[in-house]
């Protein structure tokens, strides 16, 4: 279809793992580990993907990827076995790569061994700055490094925006990763609220969160937890540790007992990762680190970093000076091709594709985030607009200019299937 309808940008697929074991397994996708047979259907369906032009074959170990009813993506059900049989079907194609979103479970010695075993690039995600776990996101760096001089190609996938999250009770994508909270994903209506109120609920949920984890999405830093939009204007752009001082309350009890108050309506904002500015200057540096981990737009309204790559030059580039405007330029189009195998694209020079865009490197960013209701029944989303950026370019056929896309029945953008081995 995509070839058939174009698209204004141009587009690479990777093979989705739960997309995979839910049309081998169906249901049992999100229950149990696959049988012998269910994993050689897998990957026989993952060499003719491959065949067909896939860019490779991506899955997620990360706690915090749940489906409906709190039932977890099915990629999270696969043992090392499994993950083993996909990844070597890559050794026999002799081209593309393995990309994770990686859970605190998964070992970076399994994923060094699925590159040897493979041959092929693997790409970890989502290596990001917790300030309570300062050194985790490090010690995965050095491990990628160290797993290179063996001869390994693996990178980590790192991202140049602050991680911060708009949310309601109502979908606490904040906390669906922590253990405790497991018990209330699959409740609805009163029975949900019922569980919030609960003192052994909330003392579990406190606790977890007090211990240490190697990467989870929130940390107990309550002052970087604010009320964007409530029934109680007064409370508005105010952190929950300060309401909490202010009630004598426990930080967990006073976000709770506010959202219960409002129907869970209440909109709260949280500035989770990435925060510390030295230590993610340090991270783009890395020579081992791929710049990106833009949703585009996919989080609707809990998060939009889509435009990741402008902020890389406006903010990183001019205003701090962690890297050259050229590095930064380079780091979002030559580094990625070269790492993807994308032919042809990714630099200026005679015979390659003309996929453009045009700046002002005095004015180059993204602007905030805004929330606009253009999806189907009015329902809202996150955008954000782009400032300095005069044209973009796919193919060599214009497709935006300093007022954003221009209309047009001709989307020039294509599906690419030749990739480098």
């Amino acid at each position: 279809m995509l070839e058939r309808r174009g698209a204004a940008v141009n587009i690479a697929a990777f093979v989705g793992h739960s997309s995979l074991r839910t049309y081998v397994m169906g249901e049992a996708a999100t229950q149990r580990a696959a049988t012998d047979d269910e994993v050689a259907a897998m990957r026989n369906l993952v060499l003719e993907a491959m065949r067909a032009g896939a860019i490779g074959f991506a899955t997620s170990t990360s706690p915090a990827h749940n489906g409906a009813d709190g039932l977890p993506m099915p990629s999270r059900l696969a043992d090392e076995r499994e993950l083993a049989a996909l990844v070597g079907s890559l050794r026999e194609v002799g081209r593309g790569l393995f990309m994770l979103t990686k859970g605190g479970q998964t070992r970076m010695s399994f994923l060094e061994s699925l590159a040897a075993e493979s041959g092929r690039p693997v790409v970890v995600a989502a290596l990001l700055h917790s300030s309570t776990q300062p050194d985790g996101v490090f010690q995965d760096l050095r491990a990628i490094a160290e797993a290179n001089a063996r001869g390994r190609r693996l990178v980590g996938a790192v991202s140049c925006c602050p991680l911060s999250m708009d949310f309601t009770l109502r979908s606490p994508y904040t906390f669906e990763g922590l253990d405790a909270w497991q018990a209330a994903l699959p409740l609805k209506g009163e029975a949900y609220k019922r569980k919030l109120t609960e003192p052994a609920f909330r003392q579990a949920v406190r606790q977890e969160i007090e211990r240490p984890a190697h990467f989870r999405l929130f940390n107990g830093e309550w002052h970087k937890v604010h009320v964007v939009e409530s029934a109680r204007p007064h409370v508005e752009q105010r952190s929950i540790a300060e309401l909490a001082a202010e009630a004598r309350k426990d930080p967990l009890d006073c976000m709770l007992d506010l959202a219960l108050a409002e129907n869970l309506e209440t909109v709260f904002s949280a500035l989770l990762l990435n925060s510390d500015e030295a230590a993610v200057g340090r991270m783009l540096r890395d020579p081992h680190a791929l710049v990106s981990l833009s949703d585009a737009g996919a989080h609707l309204t809990f998060f939009n970093d889509s435009g990741f790559g402008l902020h890389l030059l406006g903010h990183w580039s001019r205003e701090l000076g962690v890297l050259t405007l050229a590095e930064a330029a380079w780091r979002l189009t030559g580094h990625p091709a070269k790492i993807y195998g994308i032919r042809s694209r990714g630099a200026l020079r005679p015979g390659y594709h003309a996929d453009l865009l045009l700046f002002d490197p005095q004015t180059v960013n993204r602007g905030p985030n805004r929330r606009v209701f253009d999806l189907p029944a009015n329902q809202p989303r996150l955008t954000a607009d782009a400032i300095g950026v005069h044209g973009v370019w796919v193919n060599g056929r214009r497709i935006a200019d300093a007022n954003g896309l221009r209309k047009s029945e001709e989307l020039p953008g294509r599906l690419l299937r030749d990739f480098a081995a």
